[in-house]
């Protein structure tokens, strides 16, 4: 009996930039980006855009055309495709088809670019199909909105959903780089805007009780929405810290998740479930704002946290304008459809089920079991603060 092993590391590195007017011609960060990686193969780079940036800036097109015609260290494949964006797309095996048979009509390959701009969902379905093409074509990320300029842009992970599932099929494949253009955060409504705000408030919980505090300190002027898109403003700071909190997560010792744990998905267990059962009309950030208020107050009933720092949790998160309550999120017996999200959320893993729960703001700690009847008084806890207070501007 014998046997042959083999071990090797694959190193990877990718940059994430904080600019303006990404495709003014006047700005060369992505001009200098192709520049500083010289091919002597022909490379070509397509461009796939999200719907709603589309009709928000009429002009995209023409201007990265624009660019590429003044920039042209790459090709520019002269087709920009446009698809819906938002969670409807991550549903549409049709929108993954379409893709691929783009890098097949157009020749993209590996030495070639797929450019996503949009909103963290087009991100994750553009992402997938370039790394499933050619067993991995480079990958240009563009995230538009906080939510994804803060975190699902700046990460490793691409998928879509399939068989009802978030996130059922998809790759760990970091993007080339990723390019924050902070001007296309002034085309948000509101409730976009606030969205990306809770993926702040959950890394600040588990990771940094300073950055916790600042945002406490900021919420007013972040719900004023100040000069968005004129640099240095307390949006600006909080996509810089928080996409640098989930980097070096991401550094750290489980990048590709290979175990059970998932701490940067503290409050994601319920949130997953719940955009599910609402077919996806809450938002991913407003439905983590409400699980991190149920895991946070479950955090209290179990002893782990004061409830002086449970209140100035739920505070925040009212402050800031986000509902932490809502009929489908209830847990009112063990029978209700909330709690498959966690079987779901262990089966997406394997092995045990690993849930994050707080033992101090700043500080996140992994258990493995979730009492179904502490889960109903810690969601008649959230049902109660917010009969007390309501959320400032409601939309």
């Amino acid at each position: 009996m014998s046997h042959i092993q083999q071990s090797f590391t694959v190193q990877f590195e990718y940059k994430v930039y904080f600019t303006e007017s990404l495709f003014g011609q006047t700005n060369t960060l992505l001009a200098d980006f192709f520049k500083e990686r010289p091919s002597v193969a022909l490379r070509k780079i397509f461009f796939v855009l999200d719907q709603g940036v589309a009709d928000a800036w009429p002009s995209l097109a023409e201007d990265i055309r624009a660019y590429f015609r003044v920039h042209n260290q790459v090709k520019l494949v002269d087709e920009i495709m446009i698809i819906p964006g938002g969670e409807t797309c991550k549903n549409d095996p049709g929108l993954f088809e379409q893709l691929v048979e783009a890098v097949n009509v157009h020749g993209i390959d590996r030495h070639s670019y797929i450019a996503a701009v949009g909103g963290g969902a087009l991100l994750d379905l553009v992402g997938y199909a370039a790394a499933v093409s050619h067993r991995g074509i480079k990958h240009l990320r563009i995230p538009t909105t906080v939510l994804s300029q803060n975190d699902s842009g700046v990460g490793v992970k691409n998928g879509i959903n399939y068989r009802g599932k978030k996130n059922f099929l998809g790759t760990f494949a970091p993007p080339a780089a990723v390019f924050n253009d902070e001007l296309f955060l002034t085309t948000l409504g509101d409730k976009d805007y606030r969205s990306g705000i809770s993926e702040a408030i959950k890394v600040a919980l588990i990771k940094d009780v300073a950055f916790f505090e600042w945002l406490e300190e900021q919420a007013g002027r972040l719900m004023q929405r100040e000069d968005t898109g004129k640099g240095n403003t307390s949006m600006h700071e909080l996509i810089v810290r928080c996409a640098q909190l989930h980097l070096d997560h991401i550094a750290g010792g489980d990048p590709f998740e290979t175990g059970s744990a998932r701490p940067l998905d503290f409050g994601h267990w319920s949130a997953h479930k719940l955009e599910q059962l609402s077919n996806f009309s809450i938002l991913h950030g407003e439905a983590v704002a409400m699980g991190i208020a149920l895991d946070s107050t479950y955090s209290y009933l179990k002893g782990m946290l004061s409830e002086e720092k449970l209140i100035r949790i739920l505070d925040l998160l009212n402050g800031l304008g986000f509902e932490i309550d809502h009929p489908v999120i209830r847990i009112n017996d063990t029978d209700s459809p909330i709690l498959k999200g966690l079987a779901e959320f262990q089966e997406h893993l394997g092995g045990l089920l690993t849930i994050t729960l707080l033992s101090d703001i700043g500080t996140g700690v992994e258990v493995n079991e979730m009492d179904h009847q502490l889960l109903i008084r810690a969601s008649e806890y959230v049902q109660n603060y917010n009969r007390r207070h309501s959320a400032s501007d409601k939309e």
